[in-house]
C-alpha cells in the first residue's frame, strides 16, 4: 500500500489532464468504448495504487464485459498510447504521447503488401525505399487515410510531377487534405472532380502568366480560394496581365495582390483600377511629403497604408498636405506621426483645403493682428496668446462689444499694474451696463470720474514673421 495517497473525496474534486494532440489526432478515429476506456483509465492513474484499481472494478464502473476493456487497450497499444505489460493479472502502462509521435512506429509489412505493390506500380519511374513506404503507413494509420485514398493521391502526384516524384511532396498533399478530413477514396475523387471543373479556368491564367508547367495541386488550391472568395474570371486574367507587365508572373505573388483586394472588398475590375490609379496617386504624394520631412524611405508602401490613405480619406488635398508638411520641416517636426497629430487639429477646426487653410489664416492674422494692436495700446509688447484670443472672442462676438469701444478702454487701461486685468474689468463691466456705443462708453466714465487717454489701436493687415508664428501657434495650442 502507498505511503502517502490522496483521500477519495479529493481525488474525485481533481482533474484529469487530457492531451489536445489525443483529441485532435486519436479521438475523432477511435469508436466509443476505446475512448471511454483510455479516459477512464488516464482517470485511475492517478491513484494506481488503489485496492480498487483492477480490471474487475474497471469493467464494473464502466458497465462493460473485462474483453471489452482489454480489446480497447490493445487498440490503443496499437496506436502507440499504452503498454500492456502483463495478461494475468491485465496491467497498462500509459505512455507519452509526444514520444508516440517522435517515435518511428514499426509496421506490420504484411498488413501493407498490396498497397505495396499497387503503389510500386503508380510510381514506376524509381523504386520506393522502406523508408517511403514508412511514411506511407504512418499516414495510413495515424491520419487515419484509407489507402485507397493514398493511392489515387499518389496517382495524381505521378501525373503532375512525373515518374520520379519525391515522397515528401506525395506526404505533403496527403496531410494537408486529411486535415481538411479528405480521408476516403470517394473524398479524394471528389477533389480530383473539382480539379477538373476548374481546370479550363487555370489553363487560361497560365497562359496570361506565360506558365508552362502542368497545374500543381498548390495552384488549384489557391485559384480555387480564389472563385470561392468571389473574384470572376475577367478579374483574375485582368490582375494576371498587371503582374505579368512588372514581371511578377507566379501564383504566390498574385495571392499576395489578390489578398489586399479582398480585404478592401474590391471585386470588379473597375474597383480594382480605380484603387490602383489612387494608390499610385497616394505612393506620389508618399514620396514628396517624406522628402519635405526629410525623411528617406526605400518603401513607401508602409507610409501609403498608415497614413497617406487615412489623410485622403478625411478629406485633405494633396496641395494642403504638402503645405503642411513644408510647416512640419520648418517648425521642428520631422516625423510622420508628428506630421498626423497637426493634421488632426487642423481636421479639428473644418480645415481640409488650401482654400479653407488660406481663409483660417487670414482670419487668425487679422486677428492676432488687432490683439496685438491691444496689447501695444495698453503697454504691453509680449505675444498674443491664447488667453488673449479666447478673451477678444467673448467680448467681440458673445458681447458684441465694439472695436471703437474696446479701444476707448484700452486707454483707460494703461498705466495698471495688471493692464490686461484691468481691461478685462472694464470690459466685464461695459456688458453688465450693457454698453454698446462709445458714446454710453465715455458717458459711464465720466461718471465714475476716470480721464480718457487716446488709443493707438488700428487695423492694418500687414503680416510679418511674427504674425506667421503666431497664427501656427494658435494651432499648436489645439488639443487632439
Amino acid at each position: 500500500m502507498a505511503f502517502c495517497k490522496y483521500s477519495i473525496d479529493m481525488l474525485a474534486n481533481n482533474t484529469t489532464a487530457v492531451d489536445n494532440i489525443f483529441i485532435n489526432n486519436y479521438l475523432p478515429y477511435a469508436d466509443d468504448t476505446a475512448v471511454k476506456v483510455y479516459l477512464y483509465g488516464l482517470y485511475k492513474c492517478q491513484d494506481a495504487s488503489a485496492r480498487d484499481n483492477t480490471l474487475e472494478n474497471f469493467a464494473n464502473e464502466l458497465n462493460l464485459t473485462e474483453k471489452q476493456i482489454e480489446q480497447a487497450f490493445y487498440y490503443w497499444q496499437e496506436q502507440g498510447l499504452v503498454q500492456i505489460l502483463n495478461v494475468i493479472p491485465f496491467e497498462v502502462r500509459y505512455l507519452p504521447i509526444s514520444d508516440v509521435l517522435n517515435s518511428t512506429k514499426k509496421y506490420n509489412a504484411k498488413k501493407f503488401e498490396s498497397f505495396n505493390a499497387q503503389a510500386q506500380e503508380i510510381i514506376s519511374g524509381r523504386m520506393i525505399t522502406p523508408n517511403e513506404y514508412r511514411e506511407y503507413y504512418d499516414i495510413i494509420e495515424r491520419f487515419h487515410v484509407e489507402k485507397e485514398a493514398l493511392l489515387l493521391i499518389i496517382g495524381y502526384c505521378v501525373r503532375i510531377k512525373g515518374d520520379n516524384v519525391g515522397y515528401a511532396y506525395i506526404t505533403t498533399i496527403a496531410k494537408d487534405w486529411a486535415n481538411q478530413k479528405i480521408t476516403t477514396k470517394e473524398q479524394v475523387q471528389n477533389k480530383l472532380a473539382s480539379f477538373d471543373i476548374l481546370r479550363s479556368g487555370m489553363e487560361h491564367l497560365y497562359k496570361v502568366l506565360g506558365i508552362t508547367h502542368l497545374p500543381n495541386i498548390e495552384e488549384y488550391a489557391l485559384y480555387e480560394k480564389w472563385v470561392d472568395e468571389g473574384f470572376e474570371d475577367e478579374v483574375l486574367n485582368f490582375v494576371a496581365k498587371n503582374l505579368k507587365k512588372k514581371g511578377k508572373a507566379n501564383f504566390l505573388i498574385m495571392d499576395k495582390v489578390l489578398d489586399g483586394y479582398f480585404a478592401q472588398k474590391l471585386f470588379t475590375r473597375e474597383d480594382i483600377e480605380l484603387f490602383e490609379a489612387e494608390k499610385q496617386r497616394a505612393t506620389q504624394i508618399a514620396k514628396t511629403l517624406t522628402k519635405n520631412l526629410g525623411l528617406y524611405y526605400e518603401n513607401v508602401g508602409p507610409v501609403v497604408d498608415n497614413y497617406i490613405f487615412n489623410w485622403l480619406g478625411i478629406g485633405f488635398s494633396e496641395t494642403m498636405l504638402e503645405e503642411i508638411s513644408n510647416y512640419c520641416f520648418k517648425t521642428g517636426i520631422r516625423t510622420l506621426e508628428g506630421m498626423n497629430k497637426t493634421l488632426l487639429k487642423f481636421q479639428k477646426l473644418g480645415i481640409l483645403t488650401e482654400q479653407s487653410l488660406a481663409e483660417y489664416f487670414g482670419s487668425v492674422l487679422v486677428t492676432d493682428k488687432k490683439i496685438k494692436e491691444i496689447l501695444e495700446a495698453i503697454g504691453l509688447s509680449r505675444n498674443v496668446n491664447q488667453f488673449d484670443r479666447d478673451k477678444y472672442k467673448i467680448w467681440t462676438e458673445v458681447w458684441n462689444i465694439p472695436e471703437d469701444v474696446i479701444s476707448y478702454a484700452c486707454t483707460l487701461s494703461v498705466g495698471k499694474d495688471q493692464p490686461m486685468q484691468y481691461l478685462s474689468g472694464i470690459m466685464s463691466t461695459f456688458h453688465d451696463k450693457k454698453i454698446t456705443t462709445l458714446e454710453d462708453a465715455k458717458h459711464s466714465n465720466e461718471i465714475l470720474g476716470t480721464k480718457e487717454k487716446k488709443s493707438n489701436f488700428s487695423s492694418g493687415r500687414s503680416y510679418s514673421k511674427q504674425d506667421m508664428n503666431a497664427l501656427f501657434q494658435s494651432i499648436d495650442e489645439i488639443e487632439v
